[in-house]
Parts: structure tokens; sequence; C-alpha cells
């Protein structure tokens, strides 16, 4: 049993569509595959991640609402997966109105770190997939995590918003985590074809420099057909281009441990 804090890692864009629930699910996966304790937190209440493992959202169910509001523990609330060593702590459609609900309580964006920090946790890490919005949820996620990985998609408009996220990530640093750090960007959804992905991978790796992981997830049509099976697309489809994608992502993830973490 791991004896340390898990290393908590939020997975966030407020633009949707750009690939970061895929990558939340799928560098989990590749990190479970290593022998890692994982457990990924779906905190959206679209519950993609939770419907990628082959698993429901729940409706009245224990789930991260009920974790958030304090109806249930953590500890029973999570779910086994098709993947050894990795659980998830389900989606729950209340979710889409739980920001009205936290917003009563005294310090509203504090709950999930003081949810993590009341059980013993024997996790390596924890990933939070963060709605595609900065609500209380995401900022719940980053006052929770040491580090957030922000995945961008390679196209028109890619660096739209993720400006904003950073100057959000800015001010949940100074008033709320002080430990909070950007782990890194990921392009995804990069279409070797395409002339504009290759402009837009440049663009964002001259204006984030080394903050850009190297590792570029492509454009795959294995991995968007993988969740409709209930499996990440490293199950569904290992020897695919995504899925070896997301497995040297997962190596320079700890790599880059080795130096930032």
């Amino acid at each position: 049993m791991n004896l340390q804090r898990p290393k908590i890692i939020a997975i966030a864009n407020q633009k949707g569509g750009v690939g970061k629930t895929t990558t939340a699910v799928n560098l989990a996966t590749a990190l479970a595959a290593l022998d890692k304790k994982v457990l990924l937190i779906d905190l959206d209440s679209q519950g993609n991640a939770t419907i990628s493992f082959g698993l429901k959202r729940t409706v009245k169910g224990n789930s991260s609402y009920t974790v958030l509001t304090g109806e249930s523990r953590l500890s029973e609330s999570v779910l086994p997966t098709n993947v050894p060593s990795l659980e998830v702590l389900p989606s729950s459609i209340e979710l889409g109105g739980v920001d009205m609900e936290l917003g009563q309580k005294e310090k509203p964006q504090f709950e999930l770190k003081n949810v993590l920090a009341s059980e013993a946790l024997h996790y390596d890490y924890i990933f939070i997939d963060c709605p595609p919005a900065v609500g209380l949820l995401t900022v719940n996620a980053l006052v929770a995590a040491q580090y957030i990985l922000i995945p961008i998609q390679c196209e028109y408009l890619a660096l739209e918003g993720v400006a904003d996220l950073v100057k959000t990530v800015e001010r949940v640093r100074k008033n709320f985590n002080p430990v909070l750090q950007v782990n890194g960007l990921v392009l995804t959804m990069f279409d070797t074809r395409s002339r504009l992905s290759a402009s837009v991978a440049e663009d964002v790796r001259r204006f984030f420099g080394n903050r850009v992981y190297d590792t570029v997830i492509p454009r795959n049509v294995r991995i968007p057909e993988a969740p409709s099976h209930g499996k990440p697309v490293l199950l569904y489809d290992w020897k695919s281009t995504g899925a070896q994608a997301y497995i040297r992502l997962a190596s320079e993830f700890l790599k880059r441990e080795k130096g930032a973490f």
C-alpha cells in the first residue's frame, strides 16, 4: 500500500471537444498498466470518462456528486474498471446543478480537497476530469490538485480560452492553492495531412515553450470509437496510432514527474 499522498492532476480546458476526457481516460489507463495505482474522478456531468469504462452515470447512487455533497464517502463510492489498478469515481447527472449547492457552503472551493484529505488514499495518482467550464467544480479540482494538465486541439482558435485558463490557475494559486503548477500542455487531434495542425502546433510551442509535451496525439478513428465499446483506446486497439501515442504520453509524463513532481 502506498503510504505517500497521491499526486493529484486536474485535466482541464474550458473549451469543449479538445480531447480532455480522452486524455484523462487513456493517460490513467497507461499508468495503471505500468503498475501504478490510479483513481480517475469524473467531475463532468456528461459522464464521458465514466462511460469510457463501460460504467453508467448515476442518478441516485454514489458518485462524485454525493461525495462532494457529503452524502457518501470516497472509499464507498469508487468503482473498479476493466483495467487492473484503476478505479473511477463516477459522474452523476446531478453534477449539473452542484455549483448552487456548493455555493451555499462557507468555503465552497475546498470541498474536494477536504474530501481527499479526509481518507487514507492508497493511490499513486489521482486524475480529475473537469467539466468544460471554469465553474466551482473546476475550481475545486484546481484547489485539490498539485498540477494541471491542459489538452489543446490542433485546430483554429486553439489558443482561445487557454490564456484565460492559465490566468485562472494563477488566481487559484494566489488565493487558494500556492502549490498548484502547470504540468504541461498536450497537443491533441493532430492531422498529419493538415498544414493548419502543423501551424497551430508551432504557435502553441512558440507561446508556451517547454511546457508543451513533445508527444502529440493524432487524429485516429480508433480514439472516438473506443468509448462506444466501453473501453479506453489502449484496450480497444492498443496497436492503433492513437493508443501508441498515449503510451508515449504516459512515458513522457513519468519523465517529467522526475523533474517536476
